[in-house]
């Protein structure tokens, strides 16, 4: 009997193979190793909670926002990122994973977010560096995804891009903006730039040679990029875009390399990074009360919904 099971398994993972070596699209009902499966939940769920928690320190300048239009245009960006958090969440549920046990294990720390969002946004020029950094990095990354080989990962990846890149113009236009304005606008800007730079870099994460879940990352075409690669990506893009407003980028040993092609940055803080992950940044705490506090506030509309769904399939 064990020999029978064991030769399933190497059937499986043998046809699973062959699909991937061939490009072909992994989708739900296929059969699949459970580390592929494991995989794609830990990052699918990690992307969707990121999602959602960061309209977090976005909706707390919806009240605040300088004008009627810079107001409408958050909105929709935060109703946006909300869409992106229920396309993941989906996407992940296609796995054998319910929503509910996913935000369980956002709730208890078992899963993680993107660290970006353990800052805080204190000035209107954050919502500006946020749009243009952080969604600027993320559509680098999110590009890449969209030929990942999971099918309905891939494909949310395809509306998300679309829509992110109209959050990175929204940003990168409040910056230049503020880059045009009083010399006050111009200082509050680059001190925005001065606090999101290193955050953002550290968005794709450690080398991969330091990651040890990158190797099946690369072996089943979930991740088709290093981290690095995306990074250098992400500087050299935004290296150009702030010269042509007038930012500076806070490191005193950026410069370009003629050979490679790309701009060569200074030392990221690694330590930050794991601190923040741990959930010693400086908004962590925040954050989680406020998603659990939301969460719990809204039972009774995720209870009022079951209910209805039940009455309607015993009314059919």
């Amino acid at each position: 009997m064990e020999n029978k099971e064991q030769a399933i398994e190497e059937e499986i993972l043998i046809n699973f193979e062959k699909k991937i070596e061939n490009g072909d699209s992994i989708e739900p009902k296929d059969k699949m190793p459970d580390g592929y499966r494991k995989h794609l939940i830990r990052q699918i769920s990690q992307h969707a909670h990121s999602e959602v928690i960061g309209m977090q320190p976005e909706g707390n300048w919806i009240t605040r926002a300088p004008t009627l239009r810079a107001k409408q245009i958050l909105l929709a960006k935060i109703q946006d990122e909300g869409g992106h958090g229920l396309y993941l969440y989906g996407a992940a549920e296609t796995l054998g994973i319910s929503r509910s046990e996913l935000i369980e294990q956002l709730h208890t720390g078992k899963a993680k977010y993107s660290n970006i969002f353990n800052y805080p946004a204190l000035t209107w020029a954050d919502i500006g560096a946020i749009g243009w950094l952080v969604d600027g990095a993320a559509i680098v990354n999110q590009v890449s995804l969209q030929r990942t080989s999971y099918g309905p990962y891939s494909r949310a990846m395809v509306r998300i891009c679309k829509e992110e890149s109209f959050h990175q113009r929204q940003g990168y236009e409040i910056m230049a903006k503020m880059m045009a304005g009083t010399k006050e606008q111009q200082e509050m800007a680059q001190d925005a730039m001065n606090r999101w730079w290193w955050p953002s870099l550290m968005m794709f994460g450690p080398h991969d040679s330091s990651s040890p879940n990158s190797g099946n990352a690369f072996k089943w075409k979930i991740k088709r990029h290093s981290n690095d690669e995306l990074r250098h990506k992400f500087i050299d893009k935004t290296v150009q875009q702030a010269q042509v407003i007038g930012l500076t980028i806070p490191d005193k040993d950026l410069k370009w390399n003629e050979k490679t092609g790309h701009y060569e940055h200074g030392a990221i803080n690694w330590y930050e990074f794991h601190k923040v992950i741990a959930g010693n940044g400086p908004c962590n705490k925040q954050r989680m009360e406020h998603h659990i506090k939301v969460h719990n506030d809204g039972k009774w509309v995720r209870e009022a919904a079951e209910a209805h769904r039940l009455k309607k399939e015993r009314q059919n």
